[in-house]
């Protein structure tokens, strides 16, 4: 299992609470152990219909995208109000926006390829 690639997205716990002062706390959740060339596959289509789409809105691609990787790469262990409620917007790291968070978790269940955060995240609990 160890051999198994993972992604990670950050999410706030205390939205709210940060929103009033408080220091934001975060939650990281992993993708699911294992994912399979089906769902590989189903992630290139989701690609190609969302992010190559010049007529889709941005709210329709995000929806899109955020459907199918709560359910598909973290196994429902987060839901899509999950992820635009207390996902960042701007961004608060290197990663830059929630957008581009979400398009690499969707390139790295398409093919692989571990962000640059979560390599060094990893490296560190060694």
């Amino acid at each position: 299992m160890s051999k198994l690639q993972r992604e990670m997205i950050e999410l706030v716990k205390n939205p709210k609470e940060v929103n009033g002062g408080a220091e934001p706390e975060f939650e990281k959740v992993w993708t699911v152990p294992f994912i399979s060339f089906k769902t590989s596959r189903e992630a290139v289509n989701v690609i190609n219909e969302v992010l190559r789409n010049k007529e889709m809105s941005d709210d329709d691609k995000n929806d899109k995208m955020a459907d199918f990787l709560a359910e598909n790469a973290f196994g429902n262990k987060i839901t899509k109000d999950d992820i635009f409620n207390r996902l960042p917007g701007p961004g608060f790291n290197d990663r830059g926006n929630a957008q581009e968070i979400l398009e690499e978790v969707l390139y790295f269940v398409a093919g692989g390829g571990q962000s640059e955060s979560t390599k060094n995240f990893l490296a560190e609990k060694k």
